[in-house]
């Protein structure tokens, strides 16, 4: 009876503690330091932490936290050390600490592992993949995905199941597949509302407003996001309300009616500080800061700019601080303050550079799937026959034995059994050499282009083919051979097979031509063997997105305090030869002076920009995507002078939240 009595004043205090007295809160805090250090006490501290951090009083509930795992720690109890690790990193993501909420993640994976707690496991798992999201890893996301995914087929909780599937979902939203996107966001949902988690289903419905917007379905987005609101109030979820009203805000942005917009991002920024969710109070202020910079209230945009730029260094979201530098750079060009205006617009181009993670896939892993199963089913083949054989040569034996009658009998059926075998051997030997067929088939396809594959394996030749506007791309890796002496010769080779891997993913998505690799060096061309009237514009597209997995590819590494490449990248446009030499190791190849025009054109750009000549920004130059900075007239050896451009995108991005698994789930 003593130890619930205590249970209840303790919880009292958790529920009511803001609105005490000092005295008051002198005495709690005394109770608190002598309260029984046992495993309900450690229950109700983490409780107690989690209605702090949904109301975003994050250093209170961490305090709650940190004292639940001591409590833990002394009685060895895995499980619960476990969920105080989760809760403690989940409280680090809220506040946009992902270093230390990956971290404790992790450690909190490692406990669970020990305590056999195979369903926390899978939830550590999602969370780690969350993170990764987050920052843009989307293989690495992906990875842990997967590993949730086994676990769930063991032991089948339903509601990671879900979040996992949305989280995949998310992925596909990143890379702007917006069909797969919805499909597995149905998915999950479905699984919401089977288990009626009214959490999962706000979750889901933001997430799919979200999806529309960005298909420009704006009224179908509008009314996913005042279901996902309706839910999240009526469940008094305050996280998820801020995450959808910014997300209104958004939404009436992109469609120019800025006073709706600024009604919501006003609601959102209001219900934002109640819980001090730095992360929205900042993207908000930067939201509200450029809508009043439009509407003619500099004064007022200024500070909310400037008030945003400030949560965004505290934070060190390189996002955020570059959107909060643009609006000062608007603002301050609306009131003809130029020098100001000047300084910030450096500053925003200085964190663009820095930042942008974009789309990879699991294509690739897809195919490692695939050639996987290609290998498993070859072995079964092999696998059963020799069990045939054995089984044959077992019945050979036994009629032996037998008496002559016995013996022709056996020797007819005998007969009988090797006809039906022989027949069962064919059918199986024919099925392994398709597959053998079909797997050689999708090996030439991945060496050389379908139309040239085809020619190649009807004439034993190919006929070189001339071609009047092509575009080549060129990447070198600035100081490689420096940056390559502090790598192990493994480590080396991983670097680059990562950055050409999803550079073959990037290629394959615009529809160019990988041609090969050279050491460091990728080249790639647009328009062949196929003219297509968009590959000037979807090459310049596919540089933009290697740079800017290059420059993300750099943060991750500098983060895990390991060496980073940098990149250059040159694109040129105009005839070229193309065809295949030889009779051995077949290789698509291209040749003429466009060649090593868009060769000069690389060799003479700058780290993290993509540089094209002069007449390839004739032909691309009124496409709306794109900007240009006219760099002057730069030598290059043997070309002499040529006038060169550097591009960028001029698309502004989404903010996207993936779905981090809170101990609700586990």
């Amino acid at each position: 009876m003593k130890i619930l009595f205590t249970y209840l004043l303790f919880f009292l205090f958790l529920v009511n503690g803001t609105g005490l007295d000092a005295q008051s809160k002198m005495s709690s805090k005394h109770a608190l330091e002598n309260i029984p250090e046992n495993k309900q006490t450690a229950d109700s501290l983490l409780n107690a932490g989690e209605k702090h951090q949904n109301a975003g009083k994050f250093l209170e509930a961490m305090t709650l936290f940190e004292k639940s795992l001591k409590i833990y720690q002394k009685s060895n109890n895995q499980k619960g050390i476990g969920d105080s690790y989760n809760k403690i990193a989940t409280n680090y993501y809220y506040q946009g600490d992902y270093l230390k909420a990956l971290s404790y993640f992790t450690k909190c994976k490692k406990t669970y592992e020990k305590a056999n707690f195979h369903k926390g496991v899978a939830a550590a798992l999602n969370n780690m993949g969350a993170v990764y999201y987050y920052l843009g890893n989307y293989p690495k996301a992906l990875d842990f995905y997967s590993q949730v995914i086994k676990i769930q087929k063991k032991i089948g909780d339903k509601k990671v199941i879900a979040a996992a599937t949305q989280n995949i979902g998310g992925i596909y939203v990143d890379i702007r597949d917006y069909t797969n996107a919805m499909v597995y966001s149905q998915k999950a949902n479905a699984i919401y509302r089977e288990l009626k988690d009214s959490i999962g289903i706000s979750h889901n419905l933001n997430g799919a407003g979200k999806i529309y917007m960005m298909q420009k379905e704006y009224a179908k987005a509008y009314d996913y996001f005042n279901q996902a609101l309706a839910i999240a109030n009526k469940i008094d979820d305050k996280q998820k309300t801020i995450e959808v009203l910014y997300n209104l805000g958004e939404l009436f942005n992109t469609q120019g009616d800025l006073t709706k917009s600024l009604s919501y991002y006003n609601l959102c920024l209001a219900s934002s500080q109640k819980i001090n969710s730095l992360q929205y109070i900042g993207i908000t202020q930067v939201a509200i800061g450029n809508i009043l910079n439009k509407l003619g209230n500099t004064d007022k945009a200024l500070k909310k700019c400037k008030t945003g730029l400030d949560i965004a260094e505290s934070l060190g979201a390189l996002s955020v601080k570059k959107d909060a530098c643009k609006c000062l750079y608007e603002t301050y060009k609306s009131r003809g303050n130029n020098n100001l205006a000047l300084n910030y617009y450096e500053k925003s181009n200085d964190y663009k550079d820095s930042l942008q993670s974009e789309e990879t896939s699991n294509k690739i892993l897809n195919m490692e799937f695939q050639k996987a199963m290609l290998i498993d089913s070859i072995a079964y083949v092999t696998k059963v026959h020799k069990i045939d054989l054995k089984h044959k040569e077992e019945v050979q034996k036994k009629e032996k034995q037998r008496n002559l009658i016995i013996i022709s009998l056996g020797f007819i059926i005998l007969i009988t059994i090797a006809l039906w075998n022989r027949l069962n051997y064919v059918r199986r030997s024919r099925k392994a050499l398709t597959i053998e067929k079909d797997r050689s088939e999708k090996l030439l396809l991945n060496i050389l282009p379908e139309e040239i594959a085809e020619e190649l394996k009807e004439k034993g030749f190919v006929n070189a083919r001339d071609f009047n506007l092509v575009s080549i791309l060129f990447t070198d890796f600035k100081s490689f051979t420096q940056t390559a002496e502090k790598m192990t010769p493994q480590n080396l080779v991983e670097e680059i097979n990562v950055c050409f891997k999803a550079f073959d993913f990037i290629s394959d998505k615009y529809n160019i031509e990988k041609i090969k690799t050279i050491g460091d060096s990728y080249m790639a061309a647009g328009g062949i063997p196929n003219p297509d009237k968009n590959s000037l514009k979807n090459i310049v597209s596919a540089a933009l997105e290697m740079q800017e997995f290059m420059i993300q590819r750099k943060i991750i590494n500098i983060a895990a305090d390991v060496p980073a490449f940098e990149m250059r990248l040159g694109i040129h446009a105009g005839p070229i030869v193309a065809g295949i030499v030889g009779v051995k190791k077949f290789q698509y190849d291209v040749w003429g002076d466009t060649v090593n025009t868009a060769s000069r054109i690389e060799s003479n750009g700058m780290v993290e920009k993509v540089n094209i000549s002069e007449s390839l920004y004739n032909l691309i130059k009124d496409e709306k995507c794109f900007v240009f900075e006219y760099r002057g007239k730069i030598y290059a050896k043997g070309k002499g002078e040529i006038k060169m451009y550097f591009v960028e995108k001029s698309a502004v991005s989404l903010v996207n939240t993936p779905i981090v698994l809170d101990h609700s789930y586990i």
